[in-house]
């Protein structure tokens, strides 16, 4: 099995990828949209994509994707992520001026760059940020990124776990060109999916009424603005149901009643990382 993954060997994707599903191919892409189009493509046959993290919020970009691909959702997992600093060898940390990364890493690590004078630079991809400490050569050039990543780019490591907070965690997102609906066993499931809201008052309040008077629990909801207007919104939404159950039936009939139109990602089993203290 080949799993497409952002990034280069050693970002935290791929290192998600060998946790989920060890001892397979995998495939590193420039970006997160070629990550999917080349599982849409049948060059790979799952994608990896992280969605949010804990401490940093959601991946930019990431949901407006989900819907334009094509592919379905068909598991999650979440990845306790620690970063560490990478350097050239023989580099203080007091030598370090800047420090280059992934955005989402940059600002997973803010206290500790902002207590060091160390100037975060963004770049594309965690892992990436390593061959630039190779590339230029320089002692005042650090990366942020994983241990496999420093590792596989042979740095030298100046201060560990660097993250603004100990349980600091990414959920990812397996995606499939074939939805794979797991049979309901009586456990918690996650559905994803994607709703227009009609542009009427009230709108959005009766389209998700029906998950509150069914008793679904709605575990996320974020809305995006659609071509550009600021007068219709997208909304992608998660909740604890299975499309087998009575209650999801009757809360969509209600969703499709106010709603312009409904996109389902996918229903998976959700991981037990959500329910851990």
């Amino acid at each position: 099995m080949k799993i497409a993954y952002q990034g280069v060997a050693g970002a935290y994707s791929h290192i998600a990828s060998m946790t989920v599903y060890p001892g397979q191919e995998y495939l590193p892409c420039d970006t997160f949209e070629k990550a999917m189009n080349s599982v849409a493509e049948g060059e790979a046959d799952l994608a990896m994509i992280p969605v949010e993290n804990s401490n940093a919020g959601r991946v930019s970009d990431v949901h407006f994707l989900l819907p334009q691909t094509g592919l379905h959702i068909i598991g999650e997992f979440f990845l306790p992520v620690h970063h560490q600093l990478w350097v050239l060898p023989g580099t203080k940390l007091s030598d370090v001026r800047t420090a280059s990364s992934h955005p989402q890493a940059l600002a997973q690590c803010a206290e500790f760059l902002k207590k060091h004078d160390i100037k975060p630079v963004a770049r594309i991809d965690t892992a990436l940020s390593c061959q630039d400490v190779l590339k230029f050569q320089d002692n005042s050039i650090a990366a942020i990124a994983s241990e496999l990543a420093g590792e596989i780019y042979g740095l030298e490591k100046v201060a560990s776990n660097i993250e603004n907070a100990s349980n600091n965690t990414t959920r990812f997102l397996i995606m499939s060109r074939q939805p794979e609906i797991p049979e309901d066993d009586g456990g918690v499931f996650i559905t994803s999916f994607i709703f227009k809201a009609k542009n009427i008052p009230a709108a959005l309040y009766k389209a998700l009424g029906g998950f509150a008077t069914n008793g679904i629990n709605i575990t996320k909801l974020e809305s995006y603005l659609l071509e550009g207007k600021f007068v219709s919104a997208q909304f992608y939404a998660e909740i604890e149901s299975h499309p087998s159950r009575k209650s999801f039936k009757n809360a969509f009939d209600e969703l499709e009643f106010f709603s312009g139109s409904i996109h389902v990602l996918g229903t998976y089993k959700a991981n037990k990382y959500r329910y851990q203290d």
